[in-house]
């Protein structure tokens, strides 16, 4: 629901769960951002290594 102020958008009310999707999301985005960032220095790992770590983030 778009809250508004003096007839201009001033604010969102969401749900909930909705809202806690979005932050879950925001913290996906991030990751392979930095993800992409390491890529681009060199910073990279054998596929082994990237499913143990993927392993103990998902849980």
């Amino acid at each position: 629901m778009l809250i508004t102020e003096h007839g201009q958008p001033s604010a969102y009310l969401v749900d909930v769960d909705d809202f806690e999707f979005m932050q879950k999301r925001m913290q996906i985005l991030e990751a392979l951002a930095k993800g992409e960032q390491a890529i681009s220095r060199g910073e990279t790992m054998s596929n082994i290594e990237a499913k143990e770590k993927m392993n103990k983030w998902l849980k």
